[in-house]
């Protein structure tokens, strides 16, 4: 009988992953961080121009901001024994309409249930961005974004949605005070006793 991939072998295939070259701007660079050990996951939208570049993901203003909201340091959040990052789309889409183009949509289906079930200390995944809460949550997720995030308690103790931190959302932000009050001493009391064993 053949021994079960484990999970460093399941990360080499995903990096090595070509299945919608033909889709990219640039040659396929699949960005994902994980260990065995990840209590926490983040799962986002697909890297950007900047992460394209540097093959660090988050490394950008959105990540600064989700940092802030998570209140962690570069060095924690980059903790790969305990924290998973795992887009919806591994690669750079490319420039869209307005902003960047969506994820792929092979990404998710095919690599995500694989490294969800190679991650079995998983406490909590945040669902950042109406990407991750489509793929997710499915029928489950309100009718707007707004509606989903405001309604996180439904989804715990598995989940936890989040806007997308993105600088082009500062006005979603503005408009919304509930996600300051609210939402975000929420976050904070669920990622604190998880991430326990990074201070």
């Amino acid at each position: 009988m053949a021994r079960p991939e484990s999970l460093d072998q399941l990360l080499k295939r995903v990096r090595a992953c070509t299945v919608c070259a033909a889709h990219l701007p640039f040659a396929p660079q699949p960005v994902v961080r994980a260990k065995a050990t990840a209590r926490l996951m983040i799962v986002g939208q697909a890297p950007g121009m900047r992460v394209q570049e540097t093959g660090i993901p988050w490394n950008d203003p959105s990540g600064d901001r989700l940092r802030d909201w998570l209140q962690l340091t570069r060095e924690e959040f980059y903790d790969e024994s305990q924290i998973a990052i795992i887009p919806t789309g591994f690669c750079y889409p490319g420039k869209g309409k307005s902003g960047d183009s969506p994820p792929r949509p092979e990404c998710a289906p095919l690599w995500h249930p694989l490294l969800r079930a190679a991650l079995p200390k998983v406490e909590l995944t945040l669902l950042v961005g109406s990407y991750a809460q489509a793929y997710y949550l499915g029928k489950r997720s309100k009718g707007s974004l707004s509606d989903t995030v405001r309604a996180y308690a439904e989804y715990l103790p598995e989940f936890f949605p989040l806007p997308h931190p993105s600088p082009r959302n500062r006005l979603w932000l503005r408009q919304r005070p509930w996600f300051d009050t609210e939402v975000l001493p929420a976050l904070r009391e669920r990622v604190t006793p998880v991430l326990k064993h990074l201070r």
